[in-house]
């Protein structure tokens, strides 16, 4: 029998000393699989419906970082999951899928990220994915089965193919569980495309809720103008992507002159531009700091900045308890004055 003690009595996980175990590996379609993670030492979780972890992967002899949307539910606090799907020419998935077992121990950094409804005020909310982009959906579903079981929630999921639908079985039970859940599947092969009246015959009150999605960028960005379109405030619109804006806003131009960048724990110091990231800065400098994202969501990059200023355009991959702890995200920094990085 397995001895677990009640969450209460247990520390917070921490990513920088305790690493995840992989205790369970599940199979949802022919190339989707859920993998469960509990701490390697006991420990429980805390993190909101949305957010997302980075694991580190050891792939043919280097660390290869690769950042997930966790499917569990933080009601539940003993262990977490993340559902992938291995697209053609993944690396860190197909990884997972053919070498990853239980029993096998990962280091992992997070839970992070802003994608969550958890800050919004709006009692009605609309969940619209496609594929695995489902997963933030069923995190959010599963906490409110478990905490809010009369939330008014609208759920569409896309897929091409009715094979490729994801967590059927367990959104007809939690229907059953929440009386104001409301359930759609929409098969591409079989019903085409989203588009408004199909919108509007499967949420009819779409424009009152908060709306969250996560897909592939084409989409997200066919969403956004199908809602555009119907005049909904985008304002109480969400979308989680784990890519570099398509066309970044370029920082403003600076006249003043260059800075003066100590990385203390390398003892190199740099002169370099105030156009440039922290990031581009170290690399140039031939000091390594971890990266996955590079857009400010991941938070793989988190370094403590020992002196001077910096403007950053994060997108939810730092805390504000971070940022007053003085730690900044070396992809998104951008140094206003001379700086010292523990790097």
């Amino acid at each position: 029998m397995i001895a677990i003690l009640p969450a209460a009595r247990l520390p917070l996980w921490n990513d920088k000393d305790n690493r995840l175990r992989c205790i369970a590996v599940r199979v949802e379609t022919d190339d989707v699989r859920t993998f469960v993670f509990a701490p390697e030492t006991p420990a429980c979780f805390h993190y909101l419906p949305g957010q997302f972890l980075t694991l580190e992967l050891p792939i043919a002899g280097r660390t290869v970082l690769r950042t997930y949307t966790l499917s569990s539910s933080p009601s539940r606090p003993y262990s977490v999951s993340v559902t992938v799907k291995a697209q053609p020419g993944s690396i860190g998935t197909r990884w997972m899928f053919d070498c990853l077992r239980p029993g096998d121990l990962l280091s992992a950094s997070g839970p992070r990220g802003d994608f969550t409804y958890a800050p919004h005020h709006r009692r009605r909310a609309l969940f619209v994915s496609a594929g695995s982009g489902v997963t933030p959906s069923i995190s959010a579903i599963r906490f409110l089965s478990d905490c809010a079981p009369g939330a008014q929630v609208d759920v569409i999921t896309c897929t091409r193919t009715r094979g490729d639908r994801l967590f059927v079985d367990e959104l007809a039970v939690l229907s059953r569980q929440m009386p104001d859940l409301r359930v759609a599947f929409l098969v591409e092969a079989e019903q085409g495309r989203l588009d408004l009246a199909r919108l509007s015959a499967l949420s009819p009150d779409f424009l009152t809720r908060e709306i969250f999605c996560c897909g592939p960028g084409g989409f997200m960005r066919h969403v956004q103008d199908m809602l555009a379109t119907a005049g909904f405030d985008m304002a109480h619109y969400h979308q989680e992507s784990f890519q570099p804006d398509a066309d970044p806003v370029p920082p403003p131009a600076s006249d003043a002159g260059p800075v003066s960048v100590v990385f203390t724990a390398s003892g190199v110091t740099v002169s370099a531009s105030r156009d440039q990231t922290v990031l581009e800065i170290a690399r140039a400098a031939g000091i390594d700091i971890e990266t996955s994202c590079a857009a400010g969501l991941c938070g793989t990059c988190l370094t403590l900045k020992t002196a001077g200023n910096v403007e950053m355009r994060h997108k939810g991959g730092i805390s504000q308890d971070e940022i007053d702890e003085g730690y900044i995200l070396a992809c998104c920094a951008r140094p206003l004055g001379d700086l010292g990085i523990e790097a």
